[in-house]
């Protein structure tokens, strides 16, 4: 009766025209901002929500460990097919359907820079959805500075008709109705870096070395992208973390473009009294805190909701998505987390220990790391293995599940999927079959 009660009271508070059902513990609850901590609670993470209408209090939703509801919208015009049936707020794996709420008109094309093998299928991808399909082509303007298509007569048409950005100076977050990656998996991770807010669905085609995150083949393109046109699609969940670096500001100026940040986003805020800067990023696979260029072990203080939990002395530290826990996690011998599971892993690199272990932790925590006083040494940090920058004495990266993950599509279905690339791609469990016993063995044993 309470979990009933509880979907009455979410969905008067939502519009009629939001697509995805969102728990009253965490709607809306994607926000930063720097205040002045309450007496005695100076370490306890900030859970308030906006104030409601008409009233001067500020409302604070309660603390729980599950991680915040998903946006189940993403870009313009693709959503996930809404189950009736479904109690939990995680929907069954199997029940995540694509579906658009107008017809898709503009793509993303993310193609994997500097590799010769992939001219072709670029260039019957992008003709078939010009022509054939009639759709707006966004790709970055460096894919049309290749020499190989530049100098190709017969590709001119097309490539006039191509609309270009440029990464750190455009923004194009709410022009892409989908994406299509043809590469490794590194053309996710940079598609997720392009959408610091909502993520359109992923389209991704394995053509580089790996291809744990590039589900299809290219061989029959056509089809399947009609199919995702047409919202007949499957799609998983990856969730993303939400980290947010702080940095004390020592005299060195920020290097902007157009009134954008590095990353891509409007200049992060300064708080004059604190004298710190603060800048935030959607990372899909992972945050690494490591020592960097030093040869003193690290030495890290990890908090979580603002209890330290321990401190981790070795050559880092990796906090990892379910989807980044087949990547750095793995090789550090954390163990593979399916992408649907709410969960986010803490995983040590080469700890000066005998017993630090791997740990996952509930979605919903908020985990902050800070040098300890006593680090001999700076850390560095990358997320997704970019935007690598040094830590000091005073900043701190504070991670916490994202509400915008990123969508997905499948081949056949979310778990399917994944244990087929556990087993093409890691070569999960590969082990030569143990013979069993002769006929005239077991006689012999049971005489």
């Amino acid at each position: 009766m309470e979990m009933e009660q509880e979907k009455m009271n979410v969905s008067k508070e939502l519009s009629p025209d939001a697509a995805s059902y969102c728990c009253s513990a965490c709607h809306g609850d994607e926000t930063w901002s720097y205040s002045r901590p309450v007496r005695g609670r100076a370490k306890s993470r900030s859970l308030s929500a906006s104030p409601a209408l008409g009233s001067t209090k500020e409302s604070r939703r309660t603390r729980s460990l599950h991680g915040p509801c998903p946006v189940t919208t993403f870009g313009p015009k693709a959503c996930v097919l809404q189950n009736p049936q479904t109690i939990m707020h995680i929907q069954d794996p199997a029940s995540q359907r694509l579906t658009w709420n107008k017809s898709p008109k503009s793509v993303l094309v993310i193609k994997k820079i500097r590799d010769a093998s992939l001219l072709q299928p670029f260039k019957e991808l992008c003709v078939y959805l010009m022509e054939e399909n009639n759709m707006i082509v966004y790709v970055e303007k460096k894919v049309l500075e290749d020499p190989a298509i530049a100098s190709d007569d017969n590709f001119g048409p097309v490539k006039k008709k191509f609309c270009t950005f440029r990464e750190d100076y455009d923004d194009i977050s709410n022009q892409i109705d989908f994406i299509i990656c043809l590469g490794g998996d590194g053309t996710l991770l940079y598609a997720s870096s392009l959408f610091q807010g909502s993520v359109p669905p992923v389209m991704a085609f394995h053509l580089g070395s790996l291809g744990f995150l590039t589900p299809f083949n290219f061989e029959n393109f056509q089809s399947q992208v009609t199919q995702v046109i047409e919202g007949n699609a499957a799609i998983v969940l990856r969730s993303r973390l939400k980290v947010r670096v702080v940095k004390e500001l020592r005299g060195k100026k920020m290097t902007m473009h157009n009134g954008l940040s590095e990353n891509g986003l409007p200049a992060p805020g300064l708080d004059a009294e604190v004298g710190k800067q603060a800048m935030q990023y959607q990372v899909l696979n992972e945050v690494v805190i490591d020592r960097g260029p030093s040869s003193y072990l690290s030495n890290v203080d990890v908090y979580l909701d603002g209890h330290l939990i321990t401190t981790v002395q070795g050559d880092g530290v990796i906090v990892s998505t379910p989807t980044g826990s087949t990547a750095y996690a793995a090789a550090a011998g954390a163990s593979m987390i399916h992408p649907n599971v709410p969960a986010i892993m803490l995983t040590p690199i080469c700890p000066h220990s005998l017993s630090f272990r791997p740990i996952v932790v509930p979605a919903g925590v908020e985990l902050k790391i800070m040098l300890s006083p006593e680090a001999r040494n700076t850390a560095w940090v990358s997320l997704d293995g970019r935007k690598r920058q040094e830590i000091r004495h005073g900043d701190s990266i504070t991670i916490t599940t994202s509400r915008y993950p990123l969508p997905s599509i499948c081949v056949r279905d979310p778990v399917s999927d994944w244990f087929e690339s556990l087993a093409q791609c890691l070569h999960w469990n590969v082990r030569k079959k143990q013979a069993h016993f002769a006929e005239d063995e077991e006689d012999g044993e049971d005489s």
